[in-house]
């Protein structure tokens, strides 16, 4: 017999604090330039490197942009057998699984000290435990909670993995200067996995029959009402708000993987002149990691109190205008404005990757959520075209502004496409 709680429980926020842990684990993908840096010397491109180094050669830009983008790819893909290792396991078996492929893949990438080590490694093995284990943590934590608090939950658990490269960059950066690049790769592997298992002890669901608590005065049947109907992945994909979700999804990300891509070279653009800024071009990046985070937690927060529509909708119709300024902005070589507009963008990235998960267990419900929202989260895997878009039309025109000025537009049709999209009504 479904009981409501009066009030939710304690271990409610055990799981959430557990998720947002392994996540802060998981998210090492955002920190991947702190080695690509010190793998990357086009002109000595396929030469050995030297001291601690040493057994490593030196990779070209597009050599090491392969492991990341690889690893981006299967991530994706990963999130469905993740969701249903989590609907049908559980969360724990979902994050352990998740935890000990990225710490495999690490150990491995360190340890064969080649190319084909880092593709294998971080690209094959990172991916699979990235998508495995990112599935786990915000469909378990959900669970505890009614569609009131859906969103602050969600970003509060992806948070931590929006925030992962705001210390996994220093650490890197750190391990690699003391120990070398393959010290750095086996420390952070065995760090994960320890961390990520011990963690993964705390995931829970609920006990059979809970029904969380609602806003004040909210009875069982009410809120049970307005969780609405559990979806199967079969009865999802028939609905054409799937589809649309997916595309809200590619949207949101597009624009904000457009910028954190090209974050360093931005600030290099606008701070012609100013040689702290110009030399110390990680700033920008390292500032998009905390907004990015800060991002999904405030997102979600808002989107609970005016909804999920108009939350997208401010998020994407702000971040347009301030994609549409942007050649304006890296022009004007203020570098206030550009940590404004940059900063919108981030945080407008952030803000869909609390979005859409609430989104799912709004429009399908939180019992099958796993392998739903391993499915909507195609979407992210599908955004980062524009960055690959943005790095063609810069190599043709010598600038991003075309590019940016796509982004936004795309940004516009999202949020025209959001006003359409409504909660799918089961059929009798």
């Amino acid at each position: 017999m479904a009981v409501q709680a009066d009030k939710v429980p304690a271990q409610a926020w055990v799981v959430v604090a557990a998720g947002t842990v392994v996540n802060l684990c998981l998210g090492i993908l955002y920190a991947w330039s702190v080695w690509a840096k010190e793998l990357v010397n086009v002109d000595l491109a396929g030469q050995p490197m030297t001291g601690m180094n040493m057994g490593w050669t030196y990779l070209t830009n597009a050599q090491a942009a392969t492991p990341f983008s690889l690893a981006v790819m299967i991530f994706a893909l990963s999130m469905i057998p993740g969701g249903r290792i989590h609907d049908k396991f559980g969360p724990k078996s979902g994050a352990i699984v998740g935890g000990l492929c990225l710490a495999a893949g690490c150990v491995i990438a360190g340890l064969m000290k080649s190319y084909t080590g880092l593709i294998i490694g971080f690209g094959v093995f990172g991916g699979i435990g990235m998508g495995i284990g990112y599935a786990a943590p915000t469909p378990a934590a959900l669970k505890w909670f009614g569609p009131h608090k859906r969103g602050m939950i969600a970003g509060l658990v992806v948070g931590g993995y929006g925030g992962a490269a705001i210390y996994i960059s220093p650490l890197g950066k750190w391990l690699i200067g003391t120990y070398g690049i393959t010290g750095s790769f086996v420390g952070l592997g065995i760090f994960f996995a320890a961390v990520i298992c011990v963690a993964a002890q705390f995931l829970a669901w609920p006990p059979e029959g809970y029904v969380p608590p609602g806003p004040a005065g909210a009875s069982a049947k009410k809120v049970a009402a307005t969780t609405g109907k559990d979806w199967t992945v079969k009865e999802m994909m028939k609905t054409w708000q799937f589809y649309s979700l997916v595309i809200l999804f590619i949207g949101s990300t597009q624009s904000g993987l457009l910028i954190i891509a090209n974050a360093a070279g931005i600030l290099k653009s606008a701070a012609t002149g100013i040689p702290f800024f110009a030399a110390n071009a990680w700033i920008l990046a390292s500032y998009g990691g905390l907004i990015n985070a800060s991002g999904r937690v405030g997102t979600g927060i808002y989107s609970d109190k005016i909804g999920r529509d108009n939350a997208y909708t401010i998020n994407c119709a702000i971040s347009a205008l301030c994609l549409a300024a942007m050649p304006a902005v890296i022009a004007s070589k203020s570098i206030v404005l550009l940590f404004i507009v940059v900063g919108i963008a981030y945080w407008q990235y952030g803000g869909g990757l609390s979005l859409l998960p609430s989104y799912t267990a709004d429009f399908f419900g939180a019992k099958n959520l796993g392998v739903n929202y391993g499915l909507v989260f195609i979407g992210w895997g599908f955004g980062f075209f524009m960055a690959r878009v943005a790095g063609t039309i810069k190599d043709i025109t010598g600038s991003l502004d075309l590019a940016f000025y796509i982004s936004a537009g795309i940004l516009v049709a999202m949020v025209v496409l959001c006003r359409m999209t409504k909660k799918p009504e089961p059929k009798a």
